[in-house]
Parts: structure tokens; sequence; C-alpha cells
């Protein structure tokens, strides 16, 4: 089938919400290549699942791409045009698994020494677009605030070396009760300026009592997941000819229900939570990984206006065949080797946010915790310098966000 021949009836076995967008944009789609429409459906298809951010992402390329006129589309997608497909591809079934077809598209497009032209297609197709979309920095600044070295008692190495140039570095922190202050603030900044899926707290151990008012996910809270998917994900590996790229496919098509996660209270939640067990490597079995990449996707996707992620100890590494068997018995933890794991983190946290709209207002903090040592970065803030004041942590908080 050629995208010309689209119908709203193509749509039928797509979620509510992204059938009706389809729906209502099927004269656009239809205007499209079939190396480029597959990309589209696949957000599409997941319309129902996808964070506010992603949502009205895909709105405003769909109402941009309708508003060119034939000459600007034309140009918009001459990149994708001159892509050639084989005829499996343009007889697969794109439209209703779009996710696979963009996979067999990568390897064709690999051996048939498309991928520069695709790859240049897209940043052309990007470029039209952004030409035409505005992009509005939020209007609460950003901010970021990274938890480190949970049951480390002591550490002489130095710290937060990367992060320490782009901001102030204070070596007399009074420690006590600073989580619980770090919480509290950003419960209330959460209560002051509402909206889904803004004001995260992310927890590679058990989660600490905090408000409602904060999305809140936690390595622990997940355990019954992660333990059912490595379950399944061993008896796939066992099977003759399974393989990375095949088990990465089955990975894409499991559903929360298929792991017994309760979809009914918050299903963009429930999706969110077993993408970062399928769509990462690591997220599974190490705490540290998780919550990386947890803060990681809660950015990018979700733009989150306020994140805080606390890191706690990993297991050490084992053989891969005995991680990846689910065992529950307790682990063996390495607070040390976390240490150097959530170190690097968090300035992963702070580069990720600096890619978002309004970075150049936003602020973050790092806080080994239990300890004297943080870093705080803002658009008001000294960078570079050593301070000994000698401040709480709520007063760190106040003297990032003020």
């Amino acid at each position: 089938m050629e995208p010309r021949d689209l119908t709203p009836g193509h749509f039928a076995g797509y979620p509510p919400q992204g059938r009706s967008l389809a729906d209502a944009h099927v004269e656009t789609l239809r205007q499209l290549p079939v190396s480029l429409l597959p990309s589209l459906l696949r957000e599409i298809i997941q319309y129902d699942y996808l964070f506010p951010v992603e949502r009205s992402t895909i709105e405003k390329q769909l109402s941009a791409l309708a508003s060119m006129d034939h000459a600007q589309l034309s140009e918009c997608l001459n990149g994708f045009v001159q892509i050639s497909l084989s005829n499996d591809l343009r007889n697969f079934d794109w439209v209703n698994h779009p996710a696979q077809f963009l996979e067999q598209q990568s390897a064709w497009l690999w051996s048939s020494h498309q991928l520069d032209a695709f790859r240049t297609a897209a940043n052309d197709f990007s470029a039209h677009l952004d030409a035409v979309i505005r992009v509005e920095a939020p209007s609460l600044r950003r901010l970021g605030i990274a938890v480190i070295g949970q049951g480390v008692s002591a550490w002489n190495e130095p710290l937060f070396r990367n992060l320490r140039p782009q901001g102030t570095w204070f070596q007399r922190i009074k420690p006590e009760n600073g989580l619980r202050l770090l919480l509290d603030a950003t419960a209330q900044r959460a209560r002051a300026l509402p909206a889904p899926y803004a004001h995260w707290y992310i927890d590679g151990g058990i989660a600490a009592d905090h408000d409602p008012a904060l999305t809140s996910i936690s390595f622990s809270a997940l355990d019954l997941l992660r333990a059912r998917l490595l379950k399944k994900m061993q008896v796939q590996i066992e099977l003759p000819g399974m393989g990375p790229e095949q088990l990465r496919s089955w990975l894409a098509q499991l559903t929360p229900e298929e792991l017994g996660l309760d979809v009914s209270a918050d299903p963009v939640l429930a999706r969110f939570q077993l993408n970062l067990f399928t769509e990462a490597s690591g997220t599974q079995i190490f705490s540290t990984t998780f919550t990386q990449w947890t803060t990681r996707e809660v950015l990018r996707r979700a733009q989150a206006l306020t994140v805080i992620a606390r890191f706690a100890p990993r297991q050490r590494q084992r053989p891969m065949n005995e991680l990846l068997s689910g065992d529950t018995a307790t682990p063996d933890l390495d607070p040390a080797g976390s240490l150097i794991d959530a170190d690097m983190a968090a300035w992963y946290h702070w580069v990720n946010q600096q890619r978002l709209p309004g970075y150049e207002r936003s602020a973050f903090i790092a806080w080994f915790e239990g300890s004297s040592q943080a870093v705080v970065i803002g658009p008001t803030i000294p960078r570079g310098v050593q301070s000994d004041s000698s401040l709480d942590v709520g007063q760190l908080w106040a003297f990032a966000s003020g």
C-alpha cells in the first residue's frame, strides 16, 4: 500500500486518542513518503501513552506539515523521496507495525549504503520543521538535583570534578536532615506550579516519604516488574536462534499487562516504567544505571521542570548469567563503586538538563548525601569558585533557586 491510499479506517487498530489524531491528519499523512511516514506513525500509535510535551510536539509537527504549500512540502521531503526501499519494505504492514518496519528499514539502509543519505534527509526535515515550529522556554526555571553517595560514610577522593568548573563548590554544608529538606522544598515547588509529569522524584533504592505532588519512581518499587521481565528474558535467550536483534524486537513488543503492571490508575506512567527496562541496557540489574537512565528519559521525554534523583548502592558485578537469572537473594552491594557511578551520572544529569529549552536559566545541585560537599550551578552563581560558607541543605536550595 502507498501512503496516498490511506483512509481513516486504516487506523482502526490504534489506541483511541492516537486514532483520532491520525484521522484528523490523514490528508497530511497521505503526502509523506514511505521512507518517513512510519516514523511519525510510530509516535501516533503510542500517542495515548506519551507525556504532554511529547503529544504537543507531534501535534505541532503535523500542523506544521499541513500548513506548508506544495513547494515548501516538496523541499522539506525531498531527501526522503530520494531514498529507495526494497519491495519487502513497501509491502510491509507499516501502518499497524511502524516500529517493526523501522527496524527492518535500518538494516536495509545499511545494506544498501543509504544511511548517510537518510541522515541528511532527517536533518533537513528537522531544520524545516524547526523553522516553522516555535519552541517556548518554560515560565519556571528548570531545577535539577542529584543526591549521591548513599551508604558511603567517608570518601577521600575528589568529587564533582566535572561540575565544579560550572558553579560553586561548597565544603562546609550541614548535612543534617538534608534529604528531607530537599524533598519538602521540591514538593512546595510542585504545589506552587502544578502540571502533569513536571516535577519528579527518582530513587535508586527505597523512596523516602514524599508529597504526592511529585511524580515518583523507584528501583525498589519496581522489583516485581524487573523480576518478571528478567525471567521472561531468560526464557527468550535460551530459545534456538535468539540473538540480540531478535531479543530487542521481542522487548519492544511487550505490554505492561503482560508483566502484570496495573495500567488503570496511570497508563502513561505504567508504559514509561516498562520502557525503562525494555529500551535500555543494565536498568534491569543495576540501580545506578536505572537512576541515570530514568533521569535522562524524564528530561528528554517529559522535559520535567524539577527532578530530584537520589542514587542508592548497586549490586556488585557478577557473571551475566547470574545477573539475568533474576535471583532474588540479597545482593552484595558496592557503595564505593556506586558513588563513582553516581558522580559521573550527576554530570550527565546536568548536561541533559542543558539540552532543554530555557537551559540558560536553569539551576542544578549535586550533593554528597550525609556529607559537607555540594556543588551549585546557576545563571547568577559564580563559576569555578570554592565557598567556605556554612549552609544547611535548605539554604543551599534557596541559593540555587533564588
